[in-house]
């Protein structure tokens, strides 16, 4: 009777439990179809209620026996430079003695609206040709490099909109619209571009890892994406209307637009199960370097690549394979590894997991019964202490103490509690193990994309204040002004003093080139 009952009490949680996910289906289609209902009404979208962090790695990240005890900043006086002095005198009565002076320091700022007249000589000579002296380097369109550069910093840093910088500067007494202003924010910043593509490349040659994200931005009235990579050097925003695999390879090649096939590419085409006589048939023919996309697809057709019907796609599976190759042709990313969320795109070369996105699959489920809730917490609990102890390990990498935790990696993701879709997520995350524990083989790398989401929040802000892009000299000046914000702030760089070097501001001081400070910071 036992026996009969526990197998009845089996078979009703196991009815339980599948009934428990019909529901979930079926609520989160309803919520889809009055969301549709409210779209073709009219009416404003439902909010989107986010879930709340985990906690995970601030748990994780205290030092022990140190409660309590903040160390000072100092004071920030004792670093001021002195530029002027002033000595005040005070009426004092007869018989007052001299005790010298009591030192006040007084910050301030010297802002005014300053008009030059440049009077440039003209010369003709013999010939006729006509002379003009030159006018200082900086000025662009009428404007001094002192205003572009006060635009540009309180626009990319101090994210301010162009109509409010309309506004404070027509209330200085400077006569400038609305235009002239984002004209100063958008041109002639083709050398800035140029040190930004720079150190992009330097960043890729040179980076150990590179963690990246995206998010959603709006350009020329269509939906785009804004691509991040970064480590604790460098920072690159580039913005695209894909977020494919293809153009986050193409992304990768810094300013290049190569096709390669090569050992690597060939390596690449195996690997994602392309026929052999395709493999053949790129491998044996003579020209292997393309320079653009159009002469890499003409080849492709003339292979007859575009008249096959076969699965996976040998155009996307080649093209894949001869962007890789390319970039491993250019000796990028030698041994750098890719740490992602884990969306697809970001899924190349030598890649690892974000543990705080793995432990939030875990975070979002929302059990029904005590049991589950139980089950999670467990779950959680065993999850945060082997973050912890990963932690531990990048302090002070052992490879015994590599086979264990990989062992404990298996008994934590393999074991299971009865709640159908804790299992579930558990067995996805284990199949991710090898992206997951790359730490382990490579210590040095992160163990999240927190900095990428640090950096990629600029991109967001910008994007609620100011709306989209509308033309390509706007979006190159987005990605290349806050990539050169993030990267000027991770090497310890005034940008204010670098806009001012750049923009060739009479007496800025000067700030080296950002590659080279790339190149000489440790990775």
């Amino acid at each position: 009777m036992v026996s009969a009952l526990v197998a009845q009490v089996a078979t009703l949680q196991g009815s339980v439990d599948r009934l428990t996910i019909a529901n979930a289906a079926l609520q989160a289609e309803n919520i889809a179809l009055k969301d549709e209902i409210a779209r073709l009404k009219g009416l404003p979208p439902r909010p989107k209620f986010k879930v709340k962090p985990s906690g995970m790695e601030q748990a994780t990240s205290k030092s022990p026996g140190k409660k309590g005890h903040r160390r000072g900043r100092g004071s920030l006086r004792d670093r001021l430079s002195v530029t002027s002095e002033v000595k005040l005198k005070v009426a004092v009565p007869p018989g007052s003695r001299f005790r010298g002076y009591e030192d006040v320091l007084v910050q301030d700022l010297q802002i005014g609206v300053a008009v030059t007249r440049y009077r440039r000589e003209r010369w003709e000579t013999a010939t006729g040709e006509r002379i003009v002296a030159s006018l200082p380097p900086g000025i662009l369109g009428g404007f001094g490099p002192e205003l572009r550069r006060f635009i540009a910093a309180g626009h990319f840093q101090g994210q301010v909109t162009s109509e409010r910088l309309t506004a404070l500067l027509n209330g200085m007494g400077l006569q400038i619209s609305k235009r002239q202003v984002v004209r100063l924010l958008s041109k002639g910043l083709e050398a800035l571009a140029a040190e930004d593509q720079s150190v992009f490349r330097t960043g890729l040659e040179t980076a150990r890892w590179i963690s990246v994200d995206d998010t959603s931005a709006r350009h020329a009235g269509k939906d785009g994406f804004v691509t991040q990579l970064g480590d604790r050097r460098f920072t690159i925003f580039r913005t695209a209307m894909s977020k494919s695999r293809r153009a986050f390879l193409s992304l990768l090649q810094a300013g290049r637009t190569d096709y390669v096939v090569n050992d690597a590419a060939l390596a690449k085409m195996r690997t994602m199960n392309m026929a052999a006589a395709q493999v053949a048939a790129l491998a044996n023919h003579a020209e292997t370097r393309f320079g653009d996309e159009a002469a890499w697809r003409a080849h492709l057709h003339r292979l007859g690549f575009d008249t096959l019907k076969v699965t996976p796609d040998p155009i996307k599976v080649a093209t894949e394979a001869a962007l890789w190759g390319a970039i491993c042709q250019q000796d990028l990313l030698r041994d750098t590894v890719i740490v992602s969320d884990g969306a697809g795109q970001f899924r190349v070369g030598d890649h690892a997991l974000c543990w705080v996105h793995a432990e939030r699959l875990v975070h979002k489920l929302q059990p029904l019964c005590a049991a589950h809730r139980r089950a999670v917490d467990l779950k959680r609990s065993l999850i945060w202490w082997f973050y912890a102890d990963l932690k531990a390990y990048q302090r002070d990498p052992d490879p015994r103490r590599a086979r264990s935790l990989r062992v404990r990696f298996d008994r934590i993701f393999t074991k299971q509690t009865g709640y159908v879709m804790l299992d579930r997520q558990l067995a996805r995350l284990h199949r991710l193990k090898p992206d997951l524990l790359r730490v382990l083989d490579r210590p040095e790398i992160p163990l999240h994309t927190n900095g990428s989401e640090n950096d990629i929040r600029t991109v967001v802000t910008k994007r609620k204040i100011s709306g989209g892009t509308v033309s390509e000299a706007g979006k190159g000046a987005r990605d290349t002004m806050l990539g050169l914000l993030k990267t000027c702030s991770k090497l310890g760089v005034s940008y204010y003093q670098f806009l001012g070097d750049r923009f060739a501001v009479p007496g800025a001081d000067f700030v080296p080139p950002l590659p080279e400070l790339v190149r000489l910071t440790k990775a």
